[in-house]
């Protein structure tokens, strides 16, 4: 007998803005086509890894985009399973969870003490067991390590990748021993029970792009887990935190679905996914969903004359996209910005960003201290405060790694405060 039918999406980041551009008009056009998706394919059971929101502390509008998609897809589908990411508040999620289950929807936002409590076992209409779910939420480094004087970065690293290794065996192992004994008590006869784990987190080797808005978990590139981490046991991995749909390590059992929006224009041109997965005879078929564009991104670049015909064609093609401009021209032009403006006026397109690289790089071969602020991330600003002082490269490593856990440290605060 076959398996459920799974749909693996994540990263949904509801409540983001671009540019401080909202964009909860897309967010509603992508959920409403996912109750669709699950609708017209038969969709079982629903797994959302991590990222659900951008932000903490959501605002109103996100928060009736989530509960509205929950209300409608829980009638489509027997189970929805949600785990938190690192951009997500654990309490905020886990808050409404008991009401939650009458609908089916599983939420695991934090990390409890035992790996077994991380374990679903999710029945088919009949209650005969049909699945088993590892919820394996985002794991905060002190909830995988303890911190002790003198340590260095390579044993940090090393206890890291050990905590989250220790974390998916245990529920591994926990799943394990709950489908032995559903077997052996003939509570499924004739079935196959798959086994996934549902993560947040970030694998060694895995692809991003620039401006994706993909934050590093911990220190730098730090616990960047191996692909070991997985037991064998597990039938597929159902991740999150990266936004670009990838195999991990060329499996096709462990993959990211990536996220569903481009969260910038880094990934304008990037073929967004959900993942449909289906057990016959238990080994897993996975089926790519592309998911449609509900906002055009448009980077254009170069020079006057590149950047003014670009433009040209795709006011020809009535297009409403949203634009960012980086004129990479020798000659000056004066007010940039307000000649763009005139020559999208009167088309469906919107200016977000318009970056002058010939001024930045003026300034920035004059003086460092002048370059724009909002063309640096803390990261560039830290680097400047070193530059500045005249540390040495040697010193930096060390120095990079203490200014990182801080940042580290102050982002996971946020999120609890959340």
């Amino acid at each position: 007998m076959r398996g459920p039918r799974i749909l693996h999406t994540a990263d949904w980041h509801i409540g983001r803005t671009l540019y401080t551009k909202k964009r909860s008009d897309e967010h509603e056009a992508f959920l409403g086509w996912l109750v669709e998706t699950i609708r017209g394919r038969g969709v079982e059971v629903l797994i959302a890894a991590g990222d659900v929101f951008d932000t903490s502390t959501p605002g109103s509008r996100a928060q009736e985009l989530y509960y509205d998609f929950l209300h409608a897809a829980s009638a489509l589908c027997r189970h929805i399973v949600i785990i938190g990411g690192n951009h997500d508040s654990p309490s905020f999620l886990e808050a409404p969870r008991k009401p939650l289950e009458v609908l089916g929807v599983h939420v695991a936002g934090k990390c409890g003490d035992d790996p077994a409590d991380d374990v679903l076992v999710l029945e088919n209409d009949r209650k005969v067991p049909e699945l088993i779910v590892c919820a394996v939420p985002y794991l905060r480094d002190r909830d995988i390590r303890r911190a002790e004087p003198g340590e260095s970065i390579e044993e940090k690293e090393r206890k890291l990748i050990e905590g989250i290794r220790r974390r998916y065996a245990g529920a591994a192992e926990a799943a394990r021993e709950q489908r032995d004994a559903i077997i052996e008590a003939g509570d499924a006869p004739g079935r196959y029970i798959p086994i996934i784990a549902a993560g947040h987190l970030f694998t060694a080797g895995g692809r991003t792009v620039e401006g994706d808005g993909v934050r590093e978990l911990y220190v730098g590139s730090l616990a960047h887990a191996p692909l070991s981490i997985f037991p064998d046991c597990l039938d597929y991995a159902a991740l999150g935190h990266l936004h670009v749909p990838q195999k991990v390590g060329g499996r096709e059992n462990v993959r990211y679905s990536g996220s569903p929006l481009p969260m910038g224009f880094g990934e304008s041109k990037q073929r967004k996914s959900v993942c449909i997965v289906e057990f016959p005879g238990g080994t897993p078929v996975v089926d790519v969903i592309d998911v449609p564009v509900f906002q055009e991104l448009e980077a254009v670049s170069g020079d006057w004359n590149a950047i003014s015909g670009r433009i040209f064609e795709l006011s020809a093609a009535n297009s409403r996209a949203w634009l960012e401009v980086s004129y990479e021209g020798d000659e000056m032009v004066s007010d940039l910005r307000g000649r763009l403006e005139e020559s999208i006026a009167g088309t469906r397109m919107e200016l977000l960003r318009v970056r002058d690289n010939r001024v930045i790089r003026r300034v920035l071969k004059r003086m460092d201290k002048e370059e724009a602020l909002e063309d640096m991330d803390e990261g560039d600003v830290f680097e400047r405060c070193l530059d500045a002082h005249g540390v040495s490269e040697d010193e930096r490593a060390e120095l990079r790694h203490t200014y990182g856990e801080a940042a580290a440290s102050l982002r996971d605060e946020d999120v609890q405060a959340g």
